[in-house]
């Protein structure tokens, strides 16, 4: 029995090293690329959100060792794809931000190279799974579900607290300008209401005879 449970860790481990996750920061007018070398025939999957930023908007590239475009998408925020690499080669995938001009973003990706090995080593034969095997294998795809829902579940609680940040700012700096402005006008009101009742003071001309 702990024999079968570590394994299974190990495998999750080893399924975790095959894609490359990451949140970075794009700041505005600035465009960042990153490379993977793949092998011909490996099934790969692109997935990206910008989690903060402006319009939640980005745009993405993917290239090929030969320099074609595979994926292009303008003003994007969020989308994924997947594609069957034709050669191998360094593939290049880049997210711009080069229409921004003052806001910088906050993008997530996840590049999946290849499929998730086998859990077992003989898991593709012709006999059936024993029930423990059976049991590993229904684990390990519960935990991979997880793992999707906490990685989707945090981006959506980022994106939520930066537009409630970003709203709480828009609302402290309003008050601030009506506050002002009240202040400004009930000074006004109040030189007003004094010009009103003060004492003119009157001056008399002695004309003589």
């Amino acid at each position: 029995m702990l024999f079968w449970f570590l394994l299974l860790c190990v495998q999750l481990m080893l399924g975790w090293i095959r894609a490359s996750e990451l949140t970075f920061e794009l700041p505005d007018n600035a465009k960042q690329c990153f490379y993977e070398d793949i092998s011909v025939g490996t099934k790969c999957t692109l997935e990206f959100q910008v989690v903060t930023g402006g319009h939640y908007d980005v745009d993405c590239r993917l290239e090929d060792p030969d320099g074609t475009v595979l994926y292009k998408e303008m003003k994007k925020q969020y989308d994924s794809f997947t594609f069957t690499a034709s050669r191998n080669g360094t593939f290049k995938f880049c997210f711009s931000n080069e229409f921004s001009t003052f806001t910088h973003k906050t993008v997530y990706f996840d590049f999946q190279v290849g499929d998730d090995p086998p859990l077992f080593p003989n898991e593709n034969r012709v006999t059936a799974l024993t029930q423990m095997e059976s049991a590993c294998v229904s684990i390990h795809e519960a935990l991979k579900s997880v793992i999707d829902y906490q990685t989707h579940f945090r981006l959506r609680e980022t994106q939520g607290r930066s537009r409630a940040e970003d709203l709480n700012t828009r609302v402290a700096f309003w008050s601030i300008g009506e506050a002002c402005i009240l202040l400004v006008v009930s000074i006004s009101q109040v030189l007003l209401l004094r010009s009103f009742f003060s004492d003119k003071k009157t001056t008399t001309t002695r004309v003589g005879s």
